[in-house]
């Protein structure tokens, strides 16, 4: 070996752990190079149940030991005896018995090379003398493995020809060099792709100035931020964190054939899964074949563009769509001045192949260039941000395009001039028809989004009122006879209101499950003679009740007047309440996040439909877990309305008696007795917080700091760690960029002013859409010292109903 290379003195030695290397000893199995910070470590190491060894890097402080990049993948050592040097040339060699394993290969000769291990991971050599410290002679992220970390380049330096893909490991047990790897290809309009072996397996899209087209989801998020750049020297995409206290990493997996971004936990110490591509069937590579479209909720999913048909319907008729479409009415090249372009929105644009770039073209030159080449088929703004810049043409067939319900593209498709006369009949036919038909829900939410920011910033315009996002009608709005049942019956039903058929106790008197002689079961409230209601109140309220018929909300059977008794027949609700699931620690693990999720979702439409899709338009005043019941299936039913009141055009009502529970008042209400469908909203924000996680918003405690759970998670957005919230119970079933979403939608359903707080149909169109959000604002109440002043301050009666209450509307 070379007599200059090979002693390794150590810049600072603390046992077998060593900060920087230089010209002078050596590194054996056993030893590590820790970056400055501790954050990373470089040593020996078996993967899985391996014996072979192989140097890598590592996280220093995480339990698990989760390696982020190999240096000799592909030729382990097969025992303890590797060695590493740093040689006079300033290259890193890894050998065993005198054999080379591994090196380097500096950029040029240093005066005084030295190794370091920097705290984003990178392993990089350089010279001591160069004044420049980031003037690298060789680093580790020019050549990533199957992890990307934040700093890192994903794709090409073009001065040297250097590509920076990643392949996946073979396996968990062998991080040799799988056949599943990911790479960016440089056409005019670069694009992105996954290989399984020589098959393209999943296409990014091109970056169209806010992200890849192929992924909306990707977006602006409190973890990082990414950039994509392409000069005449580069051509990469990266990312950045925002906090540097989050850890996350995305691994290309072969095992599962996907690319998954993971975040670190550090209060349960465990990795979880953020988000993961391919997302699903329609991110599979030309699955619909030459100008088909992927519509993942379609019936199939591969359907032909507009003025398209199967190319083989017999083919396309047995799910095989790989043949594609091809034009009802062909093309001419001589009467190219006579075609014209058909807009496809919502779209992952086609593969740029074939494909033609120019950032300085406006849309109007793009289409002229278009039109007057017969071989271009399609054309769009190469950047959407903005108004729109740049041009991106295709040439020849399109292929592998999907359609998004929210996030998608515009591509201009060249058509004859017979389909577009067509095309233009239909629209007039189309302008008539859309006077009466309900407009889709990607623009439902962005013209309520738009229309509630708007009003945030002063317009008189007002929302939420004026479109019904469920379209499950009431079916008991008109008048009707409400069914009375006998003292003897409901008697009987409830086997003479035995303790062993008491399901709860509340307010206005216990709740007994019972079974009538036709087998229905049902939930009988036995009101107190100390509920306050008289006989004719308690007729007009009961008949009020009677005419909400929603699914989400629980159904009034009948009820009974005998004596002094008055009694509520319900139709029972086998799973109980939502807070008996999941602020416990036993059976919240039934609820995983889908089924969560779906709680969500339809307690908000029954809020939708007491707010605005019944005759009557109700505020609840009482929304909380214990007032949400699940049936046999968890579908998610709103209970007690006996806080509820009838809410008429105006804005906002004041009331001198405030009656609701701590922990879900909105300020306005609770200091100042004023409510609107707004309190209501302020309520499902907190109910939201507490279903992710699996915390009760009133008596919450933290011993980290006084904060309620609203003051927690705001506390958590702010910092930049809000996965922390989420409840140990669906971190395995949770898609953390969902759940990422759905908190900051609860966060801006409890901002402190209620005119910031969205409507509740806009709340739902949040959840179910990827439109970009606003930033939340304060919420209110966010400190447990607040909580008490505010129920100090409000100086009028409070009351609250206890954990199982269906009771009767207050008499108004």
């Amino acid at each position: 070996m070379d007599t200059f290379a090979i002693v390794l003195v150590l810049c600072l030695e603390v046992s077998l752990v060593v900060f920087c290397v230089v010209q002078s000893q050596l590194i054996t199995d056993g030893m590590t190079l820790v970056s400055e910070g501790g954050t990373f470590e470089l040593g020996f190491f078996s993967p899985g149940s391996s014996q072979k060894r192989y140097l890598g890097v590592w996280y220093r402080n995480i339990p698990v030991q989760t390696v982020v990049w190999v240096a000799n993948r592909n030729n382990p050592i097969n025992d303890s005896s590797g060695i590493l040097t740093l040689n006079s040339t300033g290259n890193l060699v890894l050998s065993q018995n005198d054999t080379v394993v591994w090196s380097t290969t500096s950029l040029r000769k240093p005066e005084s090379p030295e190794a370091l291990l920097l705290d984003s991971g990178n392993l990089v050599v350089r010279d001591k003398k160069d004044p420049n410290p980031e003037a690298f002679l060789w680093q580790s992220f020019d050549y990533p493995g199957d992890t990307f970390l934040p700093g890192m380049k994903f794709g090409w330096d073009l001065r040297t020809g250097l590509n920076r893909n990643m392949t996946a490991w073979k396996s968990p047990d062998d991080p040799a060099t799988g056949d599943f790897s990911w790479g960016m290809v440089l056409y005019s309009n670069p694009d992105a792709y996954m290989m399984l072996g020589d098959q393209r397996f999943y296409r990014a899209g091109p970056w169209n100035g806010l992200r890849p087209t192929g992924s909306p989801q990707l977006k602006d998020n409190p973890l990082f931020h990414f950039e994509f750049v392409q000069t005449k020297d580069e051509v990469y995409f990266m990312y950045h964190l925002k906090n540097k206290s989050v850890i996350t990493r995305q691994v290309l997996n072969q095992t599962i054939k996907a690319r998954q971004r993971f975040v670190w936990l550090e209060e349960d110490k465990v990795w979880r899964v953020y988000a993961s591509v391919p997302l699903d069937l329609c991110d599979s590579y030309d699955l619909c074949g030459a100008y088909g479209t992927c519509v993942i909720s379609g019936s199939p999913v591969c359907q032909c563009l507009k003025g398209f048909e199967p190319k083989s319907p017999e083919a396309w008729d047995s799910m095989d769509w790989s043949k594609g479409c091809v034009r009802k009415k062909p093309l001419s090249c001589e009467d190219k001045i006579k075609d014209g372009f058909i807009k496809f929105d919502g779209l992952k644009l086609p593969d740029t192949e074939h494909s033609w770039l120019d950032k300085t073209m406006n849309l109007e030159q793009c289409r002229e260039m278009c039109l007057n080449n017969c071989s271009c088929m399609a054309y769009t703004n190469s950047n959407i941000s903005g108004q729109g810049s740049g041009c991106a043409l295709w040439f020849g067939d399109l292929i592998d395009m999907r359609q998004f319900p929210a996030g998608g593209q515009d591509l201009f498709v060249r058509m004859s001039a017979s389909e577009l006369e067509a095309e233009n009949n239909s629209k007039k036919v189309g302008i008539l028809v859309a006077v009466i038909v309900t407009v889709s829900i990607a623009t439902i939410t962005a013209a309520l989004i738009l229309g509630w920011r708007y009003t945030q910033k002063g317009s008189k315009i007002k929302t939420d009122h004026s479109i019904k996002v469920d379209h499950e009608q009431s079916q008991g709005d008109d008048d009707m006879d409400l069914p009375f049942f006998d003292l003897l019956s409901i008697a009987a039903a409830t086997c003479d209101f035995s303790m062993d058929n008491k399901i709860g106790e509340g307010g206005f008197g216990p709740v007994y499950k019972g079974k009538l002689k036709d087998g229905i079961e049902i939930a009988v409230k036995r009101l107190s003679e100390k509920s306050g209601q008289g006989l004719t109140e308690f007729k007009n309220e009961v008949k009020l009740i009677a005419k909400l018929q929603h699914r989400n909300l629980v159904r009034l059977l009948g009820c009974c007047l005998q004596g002094e008794e008055k009694m509520l027949v319900y139709e029972y609700m086998p799973n109980g309440s939502l807070d008996s699931f999941i602020f416990d620690e036993n059976k919240g693990k039934l609820l995983d996040w889908s089924k969560r999720f779906n709680i969500i979702l339809g307690i908000a439409r029954g809020v939708i439909y007491l707010h605005q899709d019944s005759r009557l338009r109700i505020i609840h005043r009482d929304l909380k877990a214990s007032n949400v019941l699940l049936d046999k299936e968890m579908n998610p039913k709103i209970s007690d309305f006996g806080m509820a009141r009838i809410f008429g055009d105006q804005n906002e009502v004041n009331t001198k008696r405030i009656v609701g529970t701590y922990g879900y008042m909105a300020p306005e209400y609770a200091t100042d007795g004023l409510f609107s469908v707004k309190s209501d909203v302020f309520s499902f924000g907190v109910l939201v917080l507490e279903i992710i996680s699996g915390k009760r918003s009133r008596g919450y405690y933290n011993p980290n700091h006084s904060l309620n759970l609203i003051g927690h998670a705001w506390k958590l957005w702010k910092e930049g760690k809000p996965l922390e919230l989420i409840d140990s119970s669906i971190q395995d079933s949770c898609s953390l960029s969902q759940i990422l979403h759905c908190i900051r939608v609860s966060l801006l359903c409890v901002q402190q002013h209620p005119e910031d707080r969205p409507g509740m149909s806009c709340a739902l169109l949040m959840f179910l859409s990827e439109i970009e959000l606003p930033e939340p604002k304060q919420p209110g109440y966010f400190g447990n010292a607040s909580v008490e002043a505010y129920s100090l301050g409000a100086k009028q009666e409070l009351s609250s109903t206890n954990e199982i209450t269906i009771t009767l509307l207050e008499p108004r």
